[in-house]
């Protein structure tokens, strides 16, 4: 098994680095996903063992190795520790489409990181990849990731009731649409 997942191209902004996932950031991924904050509005449960973060990133290997996925780590621009996740999936070259997700440690909420790293890997998306739209899954209930979705350009599209069931808790899903000469950049 790879000590990496996809390469991606690192990704600079003012204050962050975007770069490959490693094997050496599962700490801090499982810091990440084992926080009840930071997973409030996931769509699967808390972890509550570090071996969840291996099998994370080993699934997230074999998905890398059958379809085209764009993981990159967020770090601080001169720091190498990872404080979040965004990721280009299910794309689909052909009809120029692709998802979103990001995810960032509640220590690191509120600095604007969120929107600078989903700016940055929604350009790559747009620019290399040509993509033509990309779609975000949301549920309702996170105003501040509808928020921030929608200061980049991206369009409440749809409502998909009881979507999600986590942790015993039905939840639903805003879903966001983001065109490319829509794209706030």
């Amino acid at each position: 098994m790879s000590d990496s997942l996809s390469a991606v191209p690192v990704l600079d902004t003012a204050r962050l680095r975007l770069r490959t996932v490693r094997r050496s950031d599962l700490e801090q991924i499982y810091l990440l996903h084992s926080d009840s904050r930071a997973m409030r509005y996931w769509s699967f449960p808390t972890w509550s063992e570090k071996q969840q973060a291996l099998d994370w990133f080993e699934q997230r290997s074999r998905i890398g190795e059958r379809e085209e996925v764009w993981p990159w780590a967020i770090t601080l621009a001169g720091a190498d520790e990872l404080i979040g996740l965004v990721t280009l999936f299910a794309i689909n070259r052909g009809q120029q489409r692709a998802e979103t997700g990001y995810q960032l440690h509640p220590s690191q909420w509120g600095q604007g990181y969120a929107q600078e790293a989903l700016r940055a890997a929604l350009a790559y998306g747009f620019d290399a990849l040509d993509l033509r739209r990309v779609e975000a899954d949301i549920d309702p209930r996170n105003e501040p990731s509808c928020r921030l979705v929608q200061r980049i350009g991206f369009q409440r599209e749809g409502y998909l009731r009881e979507r999600w069931l986590v942790n015993g808790e039905i939840t639903d899903t805003a879903l966001y649409g983001l065109l490319k000469r829509d794209f706030a950049r």
